[in-house]
């Protein structure tokens, strides 16, 4: 069998979560924060499966309903302390039972419902570079950061003042889109499989961890709508 064409997309989604109860199927814009992020593969252009990694029937129906594959997480990497890449190394070693893996793999996170089909191909565009393993998303940060001990960490406090423009140029994590050679991130079994290269991408949304950020895109959702 031939290796399939396009990246795979992998979206885990626990049933469980403390912050929010069953924050992977609240809506946002009356959609499902998974079906979000399957929606936003699907609209991908270099993206060609998608697979929900997910141990709850809900969100199991919910991923079907939206014509995502679904890979039965085992309860020993469905808990809080469980990490993403357990939950990803699982569902490639179920999948690989079934025929080639893709060459690449786009790692998407329900809690970032604003992510689009265009910043999937921009991070995985990054890819194709020869030196180039795994990319994330990030966005510019301008400000100035500090230890709790009031020793800087971009900027030194002894000197004079630095305008904000001449700092270092930073970049925050998003924390929405990550993508990855398959072979070099089961050798590592990180996200961060070197080579890594950050992918500045605009128009980044807020990330859900709190009910707060979750009522806040609800209402941005809400203003896209009008």
């Amino acid at each position: 069998m031939a290796v399939p064409l396009g990246a795979l997309a992998l979206i885990p989604a626990r049933g469980g979560s403390k912050g929010i109860p069953g924050k992977n199927l609240q809506t946002v814009g009356d959609v499902p924060l998974v079906c979000r992020s399957i929606r936003a593969a699907q609209a991908s252009q270099g993206v060609g499966r998608v697979v929900v990694s997910t141990d709850a029937d809900a969100i199991a129906a919910a991923a079907e309903a939206e014509g995502a594959a679904v890979i039965r997480r085992p309860a020993a990497i469905a808990g809080d302390t469980a990490s993403s890449e357990s939950a990803l190394l699982h569902a490639l070693d179920v999948l690989e039972q079934q025929g080639p893996l893709e060459a690449e793999l786009v790692f998407l996170q329900c809690t970032s419902p604003f992510t689009s089909g265009e910043q999937i191909d921009e991070v995985l565009r990054a890819l194709q570079a020869d030196d180039c393993n795994s990319s994330f998303a990030v966005s510019p940060w301008h400000g100035f950061l500090w230890r709790a001990d009031g020793r800087g960490i971009n900027h030194n406090p002894e000197l004079p003042r630095q305008r904000r423009q001449d700092l270092e140029p930073a970049f925050l994590e998003t924390g929405a889109i990550y993508a990855m050679n398959v072979a070099a991130f089961r050798r590592s079994c990180s996200r961060f499989c070197p080579p890594a290269r950050p992918v500045v991408v605009e128009h980044v949304g807020p990330e859900i961890d709190t009910p707060k950020d979750l009522a806040l895109c609800r209402s941005i959702a809400a203003q896209k709508a009008e």
